[in-house]
C-alpha cells in the first residue's frame, strides 16, 4: 500500500487537532479518566494542556535548537558554493545582486499586504486582549529562559498580574495604551542613529550564539565564509568539507523532525487552541478567523509573485522569452515544487525546464540555479514578513517603521540560511521574531497551517530561480530566440 504523502498526513493531523480542541472546549464538563492523582479524572481541556500540549512545546524547543546552527552552517556553505571570489566575475555579481533584489522585493510586498489587510487586527472579541496580556507577562519574564506565552487558564499564580494589566488597559483605549507602552520602552532604551549597525557586529560570537543574536550570527557566518574562500586550497578544502558535513547533519535533523511533523501538528493545534480559548468557543472562532485571514494574505502575496512579479520582469526585460513562454516553461517545475516542498528536490526539473523550455544556455543555468536553490528563498521571506507582523497585530503590538525595516533586513539575510527542505522557513521565523523583540514561541500559533503554505512558498522560490536565470542570460546576450 502506497504511503500517504506527508502533506496529507499533516493536514489530517491539523484537522484532528482542531476536532479534539473543539470537543474539549465545547464539552467543558467532560472529564478524562483515569489520570494518576486526579480523582474522577481531569477536565478535557486541562488534559490537553497537561498531556498533549507539552509535545508541541517539545517541537518548538527542537526548532529553536536547530535554528542557530542551521543558519550558521547554511550561510557558510552558501558562501563556499561561490568557490573563488576572485573568479566570481560579472555574472556572479549580477546573480547575487539580482537574487538579493528579488528577495527584498518579496519582503516589501509581504509587508505592504499585511499592513493593508491587517489580518491580526481584524479579529473581534476578547482574544486580542488576552494575547496582549500574555505578551506583557512574557515581557516581565526572562526572555532568554521563558519559551512560551503565559497560559492564563493554567497558571493561576499570574492572576494578580493579569488583573493589574487589565486595570491599566481599562483606563485607556487599547491602541493608545499599547503605543504608550511601546513609546516608554523605546525612550528608556534610546540609542544612537547607528546603534543597530554596531549591534550587528558581535563582540563575542559565543555569547551571540548563546543569546540567539541572529543578525550577529549571520554577519559572522558571511564574514567567515568570505575570508575562508581566500585560504590556500589545502586549508580551504578540508574546512569547507567539514562545514558541508555539519550543514548536512543539521539538514538531516530537520528532515527527521519533519517526518514526525503530523503528530506535532496535532499536538500544537489542540494545545494552542485550548490554551488560547480555554472553555470559550467564541475564542476558538477568533483564533481560526486569524489563521484563515493570515493564510489568505500569505497566499495572495505568493500568487502575486508567481503570476505577476516574475512574469512581469520577464515580459519587460526578456522579450525573447516573454510572459506566456515563461509561465508555460516553468509549469512542470512549479508542479514538482508544490508536491515536494523542496527547492533542491525540484532542482533537476527546474534545470530541465530552464534548459529545454526557456532555452537558457547551460553555462548560465548551471551556475545560477544551484546558487538559487541555496540562497534564493523569496517565498520564505515574503511569508516571514507577513507572519511576524500579523502575529504582532494579533498580540496588539504595533511595530514601528524601524522595526519593519529590521524585518526586511533580517528576512532577506536569513533567507540565505534557509535549507531547501520542507518547513525550514518556519525554523528561521525564530530569527526574524527575535530581531524585533517578539516571542519566538508565537510560531506555534501559525505552525498548524504552515505545511500547506510551505508548498506554495516553494513554488515561488523555484519560479524565482527560473526568472533570475533568464534575466542573467539575457543580460549576458546569450538568448538566441
Amino acid at each position: 500500500m502506497k504511503k500517504l504523502a506527508l502533506h496529507w498526513q499533516v493536514i489530517i493531523g491539523m484537522i484532528l487537532g482542531l476536532i479534539v480542541a473543539y470537543l474539549a472546549i465545547k464539552l467543558n464538563g467532560l472529564r478524562i479518566a483515569p489520570v494518576p492523582g486526579e480523582v474522577g479524572g481531569l477536565p478535557a481541556n486541562q488534559f490537553i494542556l497537561d498531556y498533549i500540549n507539552p509535545f508541541g512545546d517539545i517541537f518548538i524547543n527542537v526548532l529553536k535548537l536547530l535554528a542557530v546552527p542551521m543558519v550558521l552552517f547554511s550561510i557558510i556553505s552558501g558562501v563556499a558554493s561561490l568557490k573563488d571570489l576572485n573568479k566570481l566575475g560579472r555574472m556572479g555579481i549580477k546573480t547575487l545582486l539580482t537574487y538579493v533584489g528579488t528577495t527584498l522585493t518579496a519582503v516589501i510586498i509581504g509587508l505592504v499586504l499585511v499592513n493593508i489587510f491587517q489580518p491580526g487586527k481584524n479579529v473581534e472579541g476578547e482574544l486580542l486582549q488576552d494575547n496582549r496580556i500574555r505578551y506583557e507577562l512574557w515581557q516581565q519574564e526572562s526572555k532568554a529562559e521563558k519559551l512560551d506565552d503565559i497560559c492564563l487558564i493554567c497558571e493561576p499564580e499570574n492572576a494578580g498580574r493579569v488583573a493589574a494589566i487589565k486595570a491599566e488597559m481599562a483606563n485607556e483605549q487599547p491602541g493608545e495604551w499599547v503605543q504608550d507602552k511601546l513609546n516608554k520602552r523605546e525612550s528608556s532604551a534610546k540609542k544612537g542613529p547607528l546603534s543597530a549597525l554596531v549591534e550587528i557586529v558581535p563582540k563575542n560570537i559565543v555569547k551571540a550564539v548563546s543569546n540567539n543574536d541572529m543578525l550577529a550570527i549571520i554577519f559572522f557566518a558571511i564574514f567567515f565564509g568570505i575570508v575562508a574562500l581566500r585560504l590556500e586550497e589545502h586549508h580551504k578544502g578540508p574546512l569547507f568539507n567539514m562545514v558541508d558535513a555539519l550543514n548536512e547533519v543539521f539538514v538531516k535533523m530537520v528532515w527527521v523532525v519533519m517526518n514526525v511533523m503530523p503528530f506535532f501538528v496535532f499536538a500544537l493545534m489542540a494545545g494552542q487552541i485550548v490554551k488560547a480559548a480555554g472553555a470559550d468557543p467564541n475564542k476558538l472562532s477568533e483564533l481560526l478567523s486569524f489563521l484563515l485571514q493570515y493564510s489568505l494574505v500569505v497566499v495572495a502575496g505568493l500568487l502575486f509573485m508567481i503570476f505577476v512579479f516574475y512574469p512581469g520582469l520577464i515580459g519587460i526585460f526578456v522579450k525573447k522569452i516573454g510572459f506566456k513562454k515563461f509561465m508555460k516553461g516553468m509549469r512542470d517545475a512549479q508542479i514538482t515544487a508544490f508536491s515536494t516542498s523542496s527547492s533542491v528536490a525540484t532542482l533537476p526539473v527546474t534545470m530541465k525546464c530552464v534548459d529545454e523550455k526557456l532555452e537558457v544556455p547551460e553555462k548560465t543555468w548551471s551556475f545560477v540555479l544551484p546558487i538559487g536553490a541555496t540562497v534564493n528563498m523569496d517565498g520564505t521571506s515574503l511569508y516571514q514578513a507577513v507572519a511576524v507582523v500579523a502575529m504582532a497585530q494579533f498580540h496588539m503590538v504595533d511595530l514601528t517603521l524601524g522595526q519593519q525595516a529590521m524585518i526586511c533586513l533580517t528576512a532577506t539575510l536569513a533567507s540565505i540560511g534557509a535549507a531547501a527542505i520542507p518547513s525550514a522557513g518556519l525554523v528561521l521565523m525564530i530569527v526574524v521574531l527575535e530581531s524585533v523583540g517578539l516571542n519566538p514561541a508565537w510560531i506555534a500559533l501559525i505552525f498548524p497551517v504552515d505545511r500547506i503554505l510551505d508548498m506554495c512558498r516553494t513554488v515561488v522560490n523555484v519560479t524565482g530561480d527560473g526568472a533570475v536565470s533568464s534575466l542573467i542570460a539575457n543580460s549576458e546576450g546569450e538568448l538566441t530566440s
